[in-house]
Formats: structure tokens, sequence, C-alpha cells
């Protein structure tokens, strides 16, 4: 068409020290072409495992396991589903894993079994990991009493957070689902590395 575009791209790549890019144009007639497949082919036939009940994670709905579903599936996402009993945690957007710590983290818990998880950090730079320099705290999800334990944190490491921020949601239909950070929470917990035990 004539225009020039400037653009910069950021990236790290520590492991290997190279990066390959692909810069892909599309023009409004390509991409309206692409939105029209998307409406047209946009439905999956899904198995979800018997014995346990499902989550859509894009909506928050549950499904009962055992059955096959029509899954929404259009060109631009895939269908996940999260088994319940699951703890899910998402952290703020960073576009590099040393640009900030993760704080706070919302905890999404998928209700309906018991769960547990564990969140591990480290400097994310070095090997010193390999030394034992990084810290775990266990999170466990007890179903029939809605119960949260945070466990003592373990271990430390150099400019690890010693406070933390767990925004705690309860996923049920449209809350706590998709990729974006949820508005609103069940609780939220301030942790400094001594078990807490929270009721929800």
């Amino acid at each position: 068409s004539g225009k020039e575009y400037n653009f910069i791209l950021e990236t790290e790549n520590r492991s290997t020290g190279a990066a390959r890019i692909r810069l892909l144009w599309k023009t409004p007639s390509i991409f309206s072409r692409e939105k029209t497949k998307e409406r047209i082919d946009k439905n999956i036939d899904v198995y979800l495992p018997n014995g346990i009940e499902w989550y859509d994670f894009w909506t928050g709905e549950k499904m009962i396991g055992g059955e096959k579903i029509k899954a929404d599936a259009p060109l631009d996402k895939i269908p996940l589903f999260v088994k319940a009993g699951s703890i899910i945690p998402m952290g703020p957007f960073i576009q590099y894993t040393t640009e900030k710590p993760a704080d706070p983290i919302e905890l999404r818990i998928y209700t309906g079994e018991d769960g547990s998880f564990t969140l591990y950090e480290d400097e994310n730079d070095n090997y010193d990991y390999e030394k034992g320099i990084y810290s775990v705290i266990n999170f466990e999800w007890k179903n029939a009493e809605h119960e949260l334990t945070i466990g003592n944190r373990e271990g430390s490491f150099p400019g690890m957070l010693k406070n933390r921020t767990f925004n705690v949601v309860l996923v049920s239909e449209k809350r706590g689902t998709g990729l974006e950070i949820s508005r609103s929470f069940d609780k939220v917990i301030k942790y400094s590395g001594n078990e807490i035990i929270v009721k929800l």
C-alpha cells in the first residue's frame, strides 16, 4: 500500500541466545474471510472423563464427566476444561520473567473436590535453584469444609517477596474465567510466610 510502519520488538531468550520470528501481514479482506470461517467452524466434540465434575475455563460453566459435549472452538480459542478440585494461580501480565515479582496472585479454586497446589519460586535468571535456593508454598483446599490452607513458606532466595497478597476466587459461571484477572474476589489474603487457614 506504500505506507511504512515502525514497530519495536522486545524479547529475552537466555537459554539459547537466539530467537526466530515470523511477521505476517493481514489485509482487511483476509481478516474478514477468516472471521467468517471462524463463525462457521467453531464447534468440536469433546469427551470429558467420567467420575468428576469439569469447568469450562472460558465461561465457568460446570459439567458432569462421562459424556461427549459440543465445545465452542473458534480459531482464536482452544477448548479448555478444568477438573473440580484444581487450584490455578493467575498472575499479573508481565512482558518477561524478571520484569517484576508476580504479585498479587489470583487463586482460582474449582470447587467440588479436595485439591492441592504448590507455588514454586526462584530468582528466574540463574541456576542457584540447583543449590536449594528457592521457595515453595503449599496450598490445600478441603471442599466439604470450604477451607483453604496456605502452609508455611519453605526456603528463600534473594529478592523474594516476604509479604504476598492472594486474591481468592471460587470459580462459577462468568466469575474467575478466561485470561483476564478478576475484578472482585471471595477473599483477599495477606500472607507473610506463616500458615493461614481461611473459611470461604
